[in-house]
């Protein structure tokens, strides 16, 4: 492995790596934020600290591996720090490789032919350098995967996957083909695998109606022979809507994309309402999505959702009362449960602390490499920080935030109470990182044993486990509570979070919404409805003394 055929595409301009492993590896530990690979002996352990006393109660376990080995090996892999001695420990070009490969979207490999490509103007951060160039006035074109991708996510069991590919893999008249189309794609096929992955990767169930209703739009163009989708007009999306109406006639394709039974369209009149506001939400979406980017010249979906029953008629359901959520807090308070190391109960209870006390969306806490979210930052405590004693001490933890991507990728900094600070120093102690994260640290929020970052269903195992813990706790007789725990989930955190911002502590709307990550504010204030004992105090304070 020559360490100088990798570039690293995350700093601008791109820059390869120093040619030396060593050397390849310091680069590497100063733009992640943490150590990478470090051989420690008594005489290094003695150089990083004042004394012997002070390097033992700094590094007590390289200190008790030393006592038996000539030399130890701290390395990175599977998302924490490993210590092994020097005979068993991986070698740094390994180690090297591993770490590369775990950041594969920031750090690309360009041997042999390719030495070059970062000198060529047209490389930056996120380009592959690889291939002939295309002409200047052409827009580069997507892997043709992502056709196949598109194909297998807008087509259904009995559908014709040929047809379906030739039918997206079009352009209609109003697709723009001059050099303003930035998304730089010339048929419906690229262009709808781009809004896709722009709007919905990071969450299944996003990218599960998504899909619903793109599939939806595309079985009515082919039933009623019209299309591409960059060939409709707003008479043709207005025909759409008038099969999504009230009565809940929701119209599919006969043959490339099958639709519902009579049966299955006879049940939908109690949520036709839902089921048409969120078809044209996605539509909507869609279109306006291509218009901003470039790919078509008009958008015909323009206030095509206008006119929908408001979001107010929502009412958060799944919320789990406040003696239930300190039942869940006490469990992650308490001992260590035998069985589990030290690492993983740390894990399992920074992971609960953040959906607990930030109120994200399931999906908005895993990793993704690419803008190195989600992330936490620390700002001391100016007030009433009084140097490193006060700190040791634990007098003071700084203000914690949490930031993160949500829905249509929009970014939030969530603020975390004073509670988070020191679970989550512990978690990231016995993960080999510093107790605070730097400022540019690049490394996922929530590690996995197995890979880099513990993915969607490991973060909703582990709040799961907290949740069948504190279940297990309640007494046999109280069934209720027993069902209302075994049923709850992430999301009822979130809503329980919302609850606590909007009823219990009435703080703004605006305010609530923000931290949220709510598209409208219409949906925060939904959560004051699940309590009328607040709106009654609010009235009778408003006309207290009227005649």
């Amino acid at each position: 492995m020559n360490p100088a055929d990798w570039v690293d595409a995350g700093v601008h301009p791109p820059q390869r790596l120093p040619p030396g492993v060593d050397a390849a590896l310091a680069y590497v530990a100063e733009v992640l934020g943490h150590a990478v690979y470090r051989r420690w002996t008594l005489a290094d352990l003695k150089r990083a600290a004042p004394s012997l006393a002070d390097a033992k109660r700094a590094h007590p376990a390289v200190f008790a591996l030393l006592l038996e080995h000539d030399a130890a090996i701290e390395y990175w892999a599977h998302g924490r720090l490993h210590l092994a001695a020097a005979g068993a420990a991986p070698s740094p070009v390994t180690v090297l490789s591993r770490v590369l490969h775990a950041h594969r979207r920031r750090f690309r490999d360009l041997p042999g032919g390719t030495a070059n490509s970062t000198d060529r103007p047209g490389l930056t951060a996120g380009s592959e350098g690889d291939g002939a160039a295309p002409p200047a006035d052409a827009p580069a074109q997507p892997a043709s995967t992502e056709v196949a991708d598109t194909v297998g996510l807008v087509s259904s069991s009995g559908s014709d996957p040929t047809a379906l590919r030739v039918w997206l893999t079009r352009a209609g008249r109003f697709m723009n083909a001059t050099t303003t189309n930035s998304l730089g794609v010339t048929d419906d096929a690229r262009a709808l695998a781009l809004f896709l992955r722009d709007r919905a990767q990071r969450s299944p169930h996003t990218l599960r109606a998504y899909r619903t209703e793109v599939r939806r739009l595309i079985g009515w163009c082919e039933e009623h022979r019209r299309g591409p989708l960059s060939d409709l007009t707003r008479d043709d999306l207005l025909a759409f809507r008038h099969t999504l109406g009230p009565a809940g006639s929701i119209g599919g394709a006969r043959s490339m994309v099958p639709s519902r039974p009579n049966a299955a369209r006879a049940s939908e009149p109690s949520r036709s309402d839902a089921s048409r506001r969120r078809a044209l939400a996605v539509i909507s979406s869609l279109f306006r999505y291509w218009q901003k980017t470039g790919y078509l010249v008009i958008n015909p979906a323009a206030e095509l959702s206008g006119g929908g029953a408001a979001r107010m008629t929502w009412t958060p359901a799944r919320i789990l009362p406040a003696r239930v959520l300190a039942l869940c807090d006490t469990v992650t308070a308490g001992a260590r449960p035998p069985g589990i190391s030290p690492l993983v109960w740390a894990r399992r209870c920074a992971i609960w602390s953040l959906y607990r006390f930030a109120g994200v969306r399931l999906a908005e806490l895993e990793w993704s490499a690419e803008p190195g979210l989600p992330r936490l930052s620390v700002e001391p405590d100016t007030a009433t920080a009084a140097g490193p004693a006060s700190l040791s001490s634990g007098a003071t933890d700084g203000h914690w935030t949490l930031h993160v991507r949500g829905k249509g990728g929009r970014l939030r900094a969530i603020p975390l109470p004073s509670r988070c600070a020191p679970v989550l120093r512990d978690y990231r102690v016995l993960r080999g990182l510093p107790a605070e994260p730097a400022p540019f640290e690049s490394v996922p929020l929530v590690h996995s044993e197995k890979r880099d970052a513990l993915g969607h269903s490991g973060l909703y195992d582990e709040v799961k486990a907290v949740l069948l813990a504190a279940e297990e706790t309640v007494p046999a007789g109280d069934t209720a509570t027993r069902a209302l725990i075994h049923a709850a989930s992430t999301h009822w955190l979130r809503h329980g979070y919302a609850r606590t911002l909007v009823v219990d502590h009435a703080v703004p709307l605006p305010v609530a919404q923000t931290l949220l990550g709510h598209a409208s504010v219409q949906t925060t204030a939904a959560y004051a409805g699940t309590d009328l004992t607040q709106l009654r105090d609010f009235v009778e304070g408003s006309f207290q003394g009227s005649n």
